[in-house]
């Protein structure tokens, strides 16, 4: 594992992936400091050797084994491994079955999205419906996980109501379209922690050429500092690290108000639009105008 040195080893992933083909004094060792990482951060190497049964020497070529120049460089690296991600040392404690962990989901959905309502901005959700029927294109872009569904989801929004959207997923082909974006584009980008570097990127160059960007996503962030018009979504995120993040419903909930806005701006040309993709999924799915307008 050479010429790794300078790079941020995870050294608890890399003890758990490779604990198969470690030796057995090796394995004690990778068990003692999985089973308490600080323990091992503050103990000296013949501390953390006689408690693993080994000598000073194995525990330094364990340390190289793993990347580290020497046993301060790995208690280093393992303290830094350990803060970045120290809620996920620790087994979770949460709700266990199903009946717990729908009723956590529901009561966390619902206070994400009491807490969205009481920040909203009003008068973004106009300014950004404004700009988005005003438009003769619009990207939409978010990567990454939640910002990916919610890019798709826009997508879809808008299409229906007969306006001309592409979403993209991809960094680079973000880059790619906004650099060769018509006059007239809107671009529409969503990151839920604002720290998407390449969106931000890529947002500076929307600005170089003078599209106009709409942006999701927290206040004060990276992502944030390039929009046009904000569309702030800052709402808490719990402990429980095994139950997927609720800042989704709140991003779903925006683009749905921004959504409909822009229907009730556009009128009979969204209704039209509407009522043609109506009809052929009536024809061609299930003859039910009281179902979805999609599936």
């Amino acid at each position: 594992m050479g010429g790794v040195s300078d790079i941020m080893l995870d050294l608890v992933g890399l003890l758990q992936a490779d604990m198969e083909s470690f030796s057995r004094s090796e394995r004690r060792l990778a068990d003692l400091v999985l089973s308490d990482v600080q323990s091992a951060v503050n103990a000296s190497i013949v501390e953390l050797a006689a408690r693993a049964d080994t000598s000073p020497p194995t525990v330094t070529r364990f340390c190289r084994r793993l990347g580290c120049q020497s046993f301060a460089d790995f208690k280093v690296r393992l303290a830094q491994s350990r803060f970045i991600a120290r809620r996920y040392l620790v087994p979770p404690s949460g709700p266990e079955t199903a009946t717990e962990i729908t009723r956590h989901i529901v009561n966390c959905a619902q206070t994400t999205l009491y807490s969205f309502f009481e920040q909203i901005d009003p008068l973004a959700i106009e300014a950004a419906a404004d700009k988005i029927v005003g438009s003769s294109y619009i990207l939409s872009f978010g990567s990454g996980g939640a910002s990916s569904m919610i890019a798709n989801e826009l997508e879809t929004r808008l299409f229906r109501l007969g306006l001309r959207v592409t979403a993209s997923i991809d960094h680079q082909a973000q880059m790619m379209r906004t650099a060769g974006a018509p006059k007239g584009t809107v671009i529409i980008a969503s990151s839920t922690s604002g720290r998407n570097l390449p969106l931000a990127n890529t947002l500076a160059i929307a600005g170089e050429y003078h599209l106009d960007r709409i942006v999701l996503t927290r206040p004060g962030s990276p992502v944030a500092e390039h929009a046009d018009v904000l569309l702030a979504i800052d709402v808490p995120e719990q402990d429980d690290i095994l139950r997927p993040s609720s800042a989704r419903y709140a991003f779903l909930a925006m683009i749905d108000a921004v959504a409909q806005t822009v229907a009730t701006r556009m009128q009979g040309r969204a209704v039209e639009s509407m009522r043609r993709i109506k009809h052929q999924l009536m024809i061609n799915r299930d003859g039910d105008d009281t179902q979805p307008l999609g599936d």
